[in-house]
């Protein structure tokens, strides 16, 4: 059977290359812009889950947990429906929709990150004369961000591979193409495989960078 798909993979390559090229870099460019959205969104409502006003900290809380509840597939098709509204953008309404789930996501890492630096060190900050922001400009978040790097990177990767629910919109990535080709050349699995080939080579080096980077923060503490 792998046999008889080999004539109509380089068939499909030899006519459809360019849209499996289109389709990564809309791809890379979704998830790019969603990473780039999602860490200042995300960022901003962490430190809005630490705030000491409580109705800041009720509504980045319900924020995270209302997005992480619901699944990005609802979304995307809310996003796609009532931004068209404000005169945007198929694309921009998915691209907001995809940043709009990551800060959930994002909000946690930088949390956690955060967290995990050594509380001693905000009272040294405070023994220093430093107001609450300033120790936490110049003293917490540049060692939290060794906790954080890490974990973006990953969430870069985990978006690359929730983009391709963006195909339902067809806004030109990796999944829209298969679907365009799929209807052109009546064949199913042939474009599966190669889409499929083309994740696994994306997710695979950005993890192993991933890890390579890993092991330099922790060799660097």
């Amino acid at each position: 059977m792998f046999t008889n798909m080999i004539p109509n993979i380089e068939k499909m390559l030899g006519r459809y290359s360019g849209l499996f090229v289109e389709g990564l870099g809309y791809t890379l460019l979704l998830s790019l812009l969603t990473v780039l959205g999602g860490t200042v969104l995300g960022s901003l409502l962490a430190l809005m889950r630490r705030s000491r006003a409580v109705p800041v900290r009720v509504i980045a809380t319900t924020y995270v947990e209302v997005v992480r509840g619901t699944p990005l597939l609802l979304q995307l098709y809310v996003f796609y429906f009532m931004l068209p509204e404000l005169n945007l953008s198929k694309f921009a309404s998915i691209v907001i929709a995809l940043v709009f789930n990551s800060a959930a996501y994002v909000c946690e890492i930088v949390r956690a990150g955060i967290d995990a630096v050594d509380p001693g060190q905000t009272e040294a900050a405070r023994s220093l004369g430093m107001s609450g922001a300033q120790g936490m400009r110049r003293i917490v978040l540049p060692q939290a961000v060794r906790n954080i790097l890490p974990a973006l990177c990953n969430e870069f990767v985990a978006v690359i591979k929730e983009t391709s629910l963006a195909s339902t919109f067809f806004v030109g990535d990796l999944m829209t193409q298969y679907s365009v080709i799929r209807g052109n050349m009546f064949l199913v699995i042939e474009p599966l495989l190669v889409v499929g080939v083309i994740y696994f080579m994306l997710t695979f080096t950005l993890s192993k960078a991933v890890a390579m980077l890993e092991r330099r923060l922790k060799a660097g503490d």
